[in-house]
């Protein structure tokens, strides 16, 4: 699969034979000096291939930093990650950044070197085994696409190196950067518009995708792979165990194009996974790839690779369209995600959420090629989450490139569902139904639902200080506070609401665990009926669920799907489940065969 992938992608090079046996000694190499403990987990995940769907972990997803202080730090945590049933903890970017300006940590400046503030590569791996001894993956971020404009690779490029310059992307002439921008979609139009930045040293214009102080790798140079390769196995054998391949749509470049979701992306991402088939094998690749949501089955590799790319995925479309339909009392946009969902791989999953450090994307619902009223319906959507006249909402939007049309939403969970700013106040009950349905529908729906730091506790949006940058700049901070200890307190003491969020995603969590071993890998049906505010779903013949995404009481006309006998599983209540149910405002019900 190795020789297949890389073939395809450079085999018509002279040198590609010479190049491709380099590199497998130097994935033997890796191989070799795997640790003793790593390699027994390679065993064992080997032995079972269905480990993960299994018994699929529930995740975390925090800032070092803002979550602990240090990597050491870390580890107090994971007593309070226990009590809430995390096995998969997600750290945001930790290797050392780019000095200045770094895109939070995704411009990496050495991935050799954890970010000085944050600790050391001891402390990784001191933290790495801590989570392994309590049943926790570690999940750590590779930046893909690109590194920061002081990366020893940009800086030798900039030097006049010539091997170092072939890892770059390089325009010579205006009139081809204006050519390609004309086809380019820009991912920061308001903190970063345009793709290229004119770097004289380097004779032109560089291509920077995000920001100008991130240059983008040339995967179709073979030695941009190998280097990469050479990075991936390094970190695994420092213990993360599941990476998250940032920015995986945009690793290809070709003119005339939009440069996302090429089919050679397809092709480096089979290649790393078997990379790690043959060093790691116990190690997963997740696909950062925010994206509509009929794009997303590439990334799990097709054909004869199916399964064989990334063993998981964000699926964003649900995401949005589930804060769509919370805002719109209408479950539409929700039901047409579903609907084009692809069925997975065995072996693969979708993580599901609810929030997360970054914007809430609006073109994953696929405003470009929707029709008109669902265009409208994101609109609106998004104008009732940045809060006004009878809206529960207060969170920040960003417009697009050419101002006419919103590009995304942010805010913390707790803020654009309404509940209270003063964490000893306790929130009140349709507050805290719309924060429970949305986790309810990640929880039910997703292979890794993953709570976003903070969310457990009912944190609220960062009101901003002299340490982050403002948020007229960059709308993304409103998202990223710091840990409150305060509040981390009051709900280990049950007050307020960090003790209601708290205590309701371990309920949760105890549901889901009771699940049927079969569910994650049983597609979703969408039973859902003429209501538009009721959204009902089935899994096989052995688990449903219905949301009420009103805020009135919705009388449930089940039908067909609720035939026979089933016993409800969340919220726990006593009684079985009638032939017709109605549900409370924002409310939901699981259920299971009796």
């Amino acid at each position: 699969r190795l020789h297949a992938a890389l073939s395809s992608l450079y085999g018509d090079r002279p040198e590609f034979a010479d190049w491709y046996a380099r590199l497998l000694v130097a994935i033997a190499a890796a191989a070799a000096i795997r640790p003793a403990s790593l390699q027994a987990l390679d065993v064992q995940r080997e032995d079972d291939p269905q480990w993960l769907s299994r018994a699929p972990p529930l995740g975390y997803s925090a800032y070092v930093d803002r979550f602990a202080g240090t990597l050491r730090g870390v580890r107090t945590r994971i007593p309070m990650l226990r009590a809430l049933g995390v096995g998969y903890l997600h750290l945001l970017p930790f290797l050392r950044a780019r000095a200045g300006d770094n895109d939070d940590g995704f411009a990496v400046a050495s991935f050799e070197e954890v970010e000085p503030r944050l600790g050391d590569m001891q402390d990784l791996e001191d933290l790495a085994a801590a989570l392994r001894a309590d049943g926790i993956l570690l999940c750590g971020d590779l930046v893909l696409n690109h590194v920061a404009d002081d990366h020893p690779w940009a800086q030798a490029a900039r030097a006049g190196n010539t091997r170092y310059r072939g890892f770059f992307h390089v325009l010579h002439d205006v009139a081809e950067v204006q050519a390609c921008e004309r086809d380019l979609h820009q991912v920061f139009p308001q903190t970063a518009p345009g793709n290229f930045t004119h770097v004289p040293a380097m004779g032109g214009w560089v291509w920077t995708t995000f920001y100008p102080y991130q240059w983008d790798l040339n995967y179709a140079n073979p030695e941009v792979f190998a280097a990469m390769a050479a990075v991936l196995l390094d970190l695994a054998n420092r213990g993360i165990e599941i990476f998250r391949l940032d920015s995986a749509p945009f690793l290809w470049k070709r003119r005339g194009t939009a440069c996302i979701n090429l089919p050679e992306v397809e092709r480096v991402l089979v290649a790393l996974r078997a990379v790690l088939d043959l060093a790691a094998p116990g190690t997963l690749l997740k696909a950062e790839a925010i994206m509509p949501t009929p794009d997303l089955a590439r990334y799990f590799g097709s054909g004869d690779d199916a399964g064989h790319a990334c063993h998981l995925a964000y699926h964003s479309g649900l995401m949005a369209a589930s804060w769509a339909a919370l805002a719109r009392q209408d479950t539409a946009l929700l039901r047409t995600q579903l609907r084009l969902t692809p069925a997975l791989p065995s072996g693969c999953g979708w993580l599901s959420y609810v929030r997360c450090h970054d914007d809430i994307i609006w073109s994953v619902l696929e405003p470009e090629r929707s029709r008109p009223d669902e265009r409208a319906a994101i609109a609106a959507a998004a104008r009732f989450l940045s809060g006004g006249p009878g809206s529960f909402a207060h969170g920040l939007s960003v417009r697009r490139a050419d101002g006419e049309g919103v590009h995304g939403s942010n805010g913390m969970t707790a803020s654009l569902v309404g509940l209270p700013e003063d964490p000893r106040q306790l929130a009140d009950e349709q507050a805290l139904a719309r924060y429970a349905l949305l986790y309810a529908l990640a929880y039910w729906c997703g292979a890794v639902p993953l709570v976003y730091s903070g969310d457990e506790l009912g944190q609220g949006n960062d009101a901003g200080s002299g340490e982050t940058p403002p948020h007229a700049t960059d709308g993304r901070w409103l998202q990223r506070p710091r840990y409150d200890e305060t509040r981390l307190a009051l709900a280990q003491v049950g007050q307020g609401t960090p003790a209601q969020t708290f205590a309701l995603l371990q309920r949760l969590g105890a549901a889901r665990r009771r699940l049927p071993a079969s569910h994650h890998e049983t597609p979703i049906e969408d039973c859902s009926g003429l209501d538009a505010a009721i959204l009902l779903l089935a899994r096989g013949a052995h688990s449903l669920a219905a949301f009420n995404f009103s805020a009135q009481p919705q009388v449930l006309d089940s039908g067909r799907a609720m035939a026979g006998d089933w016993r409800p599983l969340w919220p726990d209540v006593a009684t079985a489940a009638p032939a017709e149910v109605t549900l409370p405002p924002w409310g939901c019900v699981w259920w299971v065969r009796a």
